[in-house]
């Protein structure tokens, strides 16, 4: 596939400068004006269909090509993060307190330059839909997929299968990683609110202490991944917040719990649900307080089919080197609203090495860490993969 490198390296300058210029200007959930502006711009200048507004400032890029009824959806995500960069680069944004710190402006710019080449080449039979989402990071269950979904994504531009690609820290820049089944975890938060009966620190008797009824929640919590999820199965369930109290002398009215609970199973997780509640009511009713439980799910694991993981797996092969494909990779425990269109369509979502700490400087850094950069090396080989992928699937 060196033709395909080729014609997308002759224009390498350009797309590091877009991606340069896409992280200057980072915008938030749902609010991916400029940057969708701009994508919209280019893919109407190649000659794509575009519909925008889907899901908000999502947009779809469509070509069509030959008489075959065959579809395949790609996407990449837009958004940025409410971080404040320390990364140092010359290109840092200059949106005081937003940041592109998982690298959805090198995902744009891959699926850019991999729109430019298809729409060069024209050596497909089908369909192509480009999906650039807003909103990845919005944490909540109404996040970019599922508005864009919702407002008739895959019902307007039906896909025979959905292909989407992230950028992963501390492995080789431009390795490429693949999992069948559960590849990343579901998401849910869970806010758990103790009411007792407040009084004075020196008169405990007197109240109904939902301090020491929420620790003792807390501990609880604790063995339900130990005592009810079988030890083959993946969980965690984090407490991250406990509130309560405002003086060393007074017992409070009430304590707050948050937490964080994932998996990759969806039986596993209605697993969680039911013995999180059931702890929580059973050691609240046991200190003479209420625990009031909301829960609420977020995303869902992530599953790649495994034909299309396989096929996946096959055109990286045509693209680097055997050393550096990772056929099954371990799954991670962090979650990744695709899982939406995956449940909608068969389809596969992996990895791309952004680089070792020691010897990539920022691209090294974790996701959502201030000093990390996207890998701009990856635009070439991130883009080659995709114009390969789409141009297999529609050969």
């Amino acid at each position: 596939m060196k033709e395909i490198q080729n014609l997308i390296e002759a224009d390498l300058d350009d797309f590091i400068q877009l991606r340069h210029d896409i992280h200057e200007h980072p915008e938030l959930a749902f609010n991916e004006t400029r940057t969708s502006d701009k994508v919209a711009q280019l893919l109407q200048e190649w000659g794509y269909q575009v519909e925008r507004g889907i899901g908000g400032t999502g947009l779809v890029a469509q070509l069509k090509l030959g008489d075959s009824p065959k579809s395949i959806g790609i996407r990449a995500d837009m958004d940025a993060l409410p971080i404040h960069e320390e990364s140092g680069v010359g290109y840092s944004s200059t949106h005081e307190g937003k940041m592109h710190a998982c690298g959805h402006d090198g995902h744009t710019t891959i699926l850019l330059a991999a729109a430019k080449a298809l729409a060069t080449r024209k050596t497909f039979n089908g369909t192509v839909n480009l999906i650039f989402q807003p909103a990845e990071e919005f944490g909540r269950p109404n996040s970019g997929a599922a508005r864009m979904i919702a407002d008739g994504l895959f019902d307007k531009f039906p896909c025979d299968a959905v292909f989407g690609m992230h950028n992963m820290p501390g492995h080789p820049q431009g390795q490429l990683h693949f999992h069948d089944g559960w590849m990343m975890a579901s998401s849910d938060v869970v806010t758990i609110t103790v009411k007792g009966v407040g009084g004075h620190g020196a008169k405990p008797h007197n109240t109904k202490d939902p301090i020491v009824a929420a620790s003792s929640i807390v501990m609880a919590l604790q063995t339900i991944v130990a005592r009810n999820v079988n030890p083959l199965d993946s969980a965690v369930v984090t407490v991250g917040m406990f509130h309560a109290g405002v003086a060393n002398n007074v017992i409070p009215e009430q304590a707050e719990l948050k937490l964080t609970v994932r998996c990759f199973k969806p039986e596993i997780r209605q697993l969680l649900k039911e013995r999180i509640v059931a702890v929580a009511k059973a050691q609240a009713e046991s200190f003479n307080v209420v625990a009031e439980i909301d829960y609420q799910f977020g995303y869902a694991p992530v599953f790649n089919t495994s034909k299309e993981t396989q096929f996946a797996r096959q055109v990286a092969r045509l693209v680097v080197a055997e050393e550096e494909i990772v056929d099954q990779t371990e799954p991670l425990a962090g979650s990744e609203d695709f899982s939406f269109m995956l449940e909608k369509c068969p389809g596969c979502y992996l990895f791309i090495g952004n680089g070792l700490k020691e010897s990539d400087a920022a691209s090294g850094y974790d996701l959502h860490n201030p000093h990390y950069d996207f890998n701009d090396k990856n635009i070439a080989i991130g883009a080659t993969y995709w114009v390969t992928l789409a141009e297999q699937f529609l050969k």
